[in-house]
C-alpha cells in the first residue's frame, strides 16, 4: 500500500497521519470539520461573489483545496480555501482589463481565463517547493504577521457588520478596505433591520451559552441550528429575516485551461498568477506561522507551499477558484480541536456533500446569525498581548506594526503584507549597517572614560579594533570611514582590526578593507588582522585581496588558543613601532 502512494521519494503526508490513528484524534478532527465544513459553505459563496464568479466557484474551490490541503498538508494549521484577499485581488485583475459586467460579475471570458491564472499559479508554487525556496516566509517577522492578522481581522468585522444590522440592499459600489466599509455602513444605517439586529443579538447569547457551557462541542453548527429554528418562528410571525440563498450544482465541475486563450493573455495570466502565488504563499504560510508559534510548533513551509500549489492546481480543473490559506477557517480549525490534517479531509468532504445535496436546506440559515459567528471568529483573532508586545518592544517594530495595519486598513491586505515585509527589511538594513565606533582612554584624572573624537594622541600608538557585526555592503561604507577616522591621527602607528566577531563579508566590504589599507599605508600607519577567521580568510583569498597584504600582518584564528592570534598581532605591532614607547588603546564597535 505505501509503494502505491509513493512518487519518487515523496509520500503524501496524510499517510504518516493514518499510521498512529487513534480514536481520541478522531473525535477531533470529526468536530472540527464539521465547524469548518459549515463556516466554509457560506463563506465560499461569498468569496465567489466577490470575486465576481458564480457560487459553484465558490463551494467547489471550498472543498476541493479543503481535501488536497488533507492529503499534501503538513498538519492541522492551515486550512485552504478561497479568501478575502484573493477573491479581491482576482476581482481586481479582471476589472483592469475590462472582465467584469455591469452587474458587477465577471463575464464569460474571465470565466475562460481562470483555469489559465490558477493552473500557472499552482506550477509557480510547486516549483517553489521544489526548489525549496519557500524560506522567503523568514523574511516575514511575528511583527508583520500580528498587524497582517489584526488588519485582516478587523476587515472581517467589518464586513460582517451590515449583515449583523441588516443593510442588504443598499446601493453603491461595493467597499474593498475596511474605513471604506465603515463609510458605507455609517452612510446607509438608516436602513437597519430591527429583526435582524435582534436576531443577532440571540445568536450572540446562544453561542456565549454553549461556549461557556459546553466548549468542546461543535458550538458554531449547534448556534446555527438553533438561529435558523428561531428565524423560521420570526418570519411566521411576519418578522423579515434575509437567508441565505438556495444554491444547486449542475454537474459541469471539469474545466481544462486552453492553450488558446494562455496564447492570446499570456502576459495577463502570468502576472496575475504570480501576483495571486505570491500572496498565496505569503499569507498561508504566515497564518500557518502565526498559528503552529501558539501551540509551540512549527511548520514545514516546503511541504505547506506544495500543499497550496496543489490545492489551486485541482481548483483549475475542477472550476474553482484561488486557495490559500483562509485566517478564519484556520483559526476555526485549531481552536475546534483539530489534531491532525485529516480533519481537514473531513471539512472537505462535508463541504462537497452539503454542496450537491443540501443547497435548500442552505437557505435557512439566517445572514446576520451566519456573520455574528463570524465577528466572534474575527474578534478572536485580535490578540491584545501580541499587539502591546510588538509596538513597544523596539522603534522599529513599532513602525513595521503600524505601516502594516495602517495599509491593511486603508488600502488591502495583499498590499499591507508586501509593506511590512519591505519596511521591516529596510528597517533591519539600516539598524546593522549603522555602526559606531567608541574609544575608551584614560584621561587626566587617570578614570576611564569615553574620548572626544577630537582627542590628540600625544604619544605613537597602537590601536586595538574589535570590527562586530554585519559588515556586507550596505555597512562597507560606514566601515571604512569609522576606521579611517582612527588612522587620521598622525600618531598612531599600527592598527590591529580584530575581525573575529565580523560577519558576512562581500565584494564590497572587501574592496572597503583595501582602500582603507592604501589609505592607512599613505599615512605611515600599518595594519594587521588578527583573529581572521576561514571563510574571512577564504573570502580575502578568493577576492585576491590576500597576495597584495603582507601575509605577516594576517594572523588566522585557532579555535584551541582563541588569544594565540591577538598575541601574535601585538608581538608584531611591536617589531613595528621599531622600539619606540606606545600606548595601546582598544576601540569597541558598538550597533545602536
Amino acid at each position: 500500500m505505501k509503494g502505491l502512494f509513493k512518487i519518487g521519494k515523496f509520500r503524501p503526508p496524510v499517510l504518516e497521519s493514518f499510521a498512529n490513528y487513534n480514536h481520541a484524534q478522531w473525535s477531533g478532527d470529526w468536530r472540527a470539520g464539521v465547524n469548518v465544513a459549515l463556516l466554509a459553505i457560506p463563506q465560499g459563496m461569498a468569496y465567489a461573489l466577490v470575486a465576481g464568479l458564480p457560487i459553484r466557484y465558490g463551494l467547489i474551490g471550498s472543498a476541493v483545496a479543503a481535501l488536497v490541503g488533507g492529503i499534501f498538508g503538513g498538519g492541522r494549521f492551515i486550512t485552504l480555501g478561497p479568501t478575502n484577499a484573493t477573491a479581491v485581488l482576482l476581482f481586481g485583475v479582471f476589472a483592469s482589463i475590462g472582465l467584469i459586467n455591469n452587474n458587477g460579475m465577471g463575464s464569460s471570458d474571465a470565466l475562460l481565463l481562470l483555469p489559465s491564472i490558477l493552473l500557472c499559479c499552482a506550477l509557480f508554487l510547486i516549483s517553489a517547493s521544489l526548489l525549496r525556496i519557500s524560506f522567503m516566509i523568514q523574511f516575514i517577522s511575528r511583527t508583520v504577521i500580528t498587524a497582517y492578522v489584526t488588519a485582516a481581522a478587523c476587515l472581517i468585522i467589518a464586513n460582517q457588520t451590515k449583515h449583523i444590522i441588516g443593510l442588504e440592499n443598499t446601493a453603491g459600489e461595493i467597499p474593498t478596505t475596511f474605513f471604506e466599509v465603515i463609510v458605507h455602513t455609517i452612510i446607509n444605517i438608516n436602513y437597519f433591520s430591527l429583526p435582524a439586529i435582534g436576531l443577532s443579538a440571540i445568536t450572540a447569547l446562544i453561542f456565549l451559552i454553549f461556549q461557556r457551557v459546553a466548549p468542546s462541542l461543535p458550538n458554531v453548527a449547534i448556534t446555527l441550528l438553533f438561529s435558523s429554528l428561531i428565524g423560521v418562528f420570526l418570519q411566521k410571525f411576519g418578522f423579515e429575516v434575509t437567508r441565505l440563498e438556495s444554491f444547486s450544482l449542475d454537474g459541469r465541475f471539469f474545466s481544462i485551461p486552453a492553450s488558446s486563450i494562455f496564447m492570446a493573455h499570456w502576459e495577463t495570466i502570468l502576472s496575475s498568477a504570480f501576483a495571486i502565488s505570491l500572496l498565496c504563499l505569503l499569507e498561508g504560510l504566515s497564518i500557518g506561522k502565526s498559528l503552529a508559534a501558539r501551540a509551540g510548533s512549527r511548520i514545514d513551509s516546503n511541504q505547506e507551499t506544495m500543499s497550496i500549489g496543489f490545492g489551486n492546481l485541482g481548483c483549475a480543473f475542477f472550476s474553482g477558484m484561488p486557495a490559500s490559506g483562509s485566517l478564519t477557517r484556520s483559526t476555526l480549525n485549531v481552536e475546534s480541536g483539530a489534531q491532525s490534517s485529516i480533519a481537514n479531509l473531513v471539512a472537505g468532504g462535508i463541504i462537497l456533500v452539503g454542496s450537491l445535496l443540501l443547497g435548500n436546506l442552505i437557505s435557512y440559515i439566517p445572514v446576520c446569525s451566519l456573520a455574528t459567528l463570524v465577528v466572534f471568529i474575527g474578534a478572536s483573532l485580535i490578540k491584545l498581548r501580541q499587539i502591546k508586545t510588538v509596538s513597544k518592544a523596539t522603534g522599529s517594530d513599532a513602525m513595521t506594526f503600524g505601516v502594516t495595519l495602517a495599509v491593511g486598513l486603508l488600502f488591502s491586505l495583499q498590499v499591507a503584507i508586501f509593506a511590512g515585509v519591505i519596511t521591516s527589511i529596510l528597517l533591519f538594513l539600516k539598524k546593522v549597517a549603522e555602526p559606531e565606533l567608541r574609544e575608551y582612554g584614560y584621561n587626566e584624572e587617570g578614570e576611564l572614560a569615553e574620548l572626544s573624537l577630537k582627542t590628540k594622541r600625544p604619544e605613537p600608538e597602537v590601536s586595538i579594533v574589535h570590527v562586530e557585526g554585519e559588515i556586507f555592503f550596505a555597512a562597507a561604507e560606514l566601515f571604512y570611514e569609522q576606521i579611517r577616522r582612527v588612522g587620521d591621527d598622525e600618531n598612531l602607528r599600527v592598527l590591529v582590526l580584530k575581525l573575529l566577531n565580523a560577519h558576512h563579508l562581500d565584494a564590497t566590504s572587501v574592496l572597503a578593507l583595501e582602500e582603507l589599507l592604501e589609505y592607512l599605508k599613505e599615512k605611515n600607519c600599518h595594519v594587521l588582522l588578527c583573529e581572521v577567521r576561514r571563510d574571512a580568510l577564504r573570502i580575502l583569498r578568493n577576492s585576491g585581496v590576500l597576495q597584495r597584504i603582507n601575509r605577516k600582518n594576517i594572523f588566522p584564528h585557532t579555535a584551541s588558543n582563541p588569544t594565540l592570534s591577538t598575541a601574535k598581532a601585538i608581538k608584531r605591532a611591536k617589531f613595528l613601532v621599531s622600539g619606540e614607547k606606545a600606548k595601546v588603546t582598544i576601540f569597541a564597535d558598538q550597533t545602536k
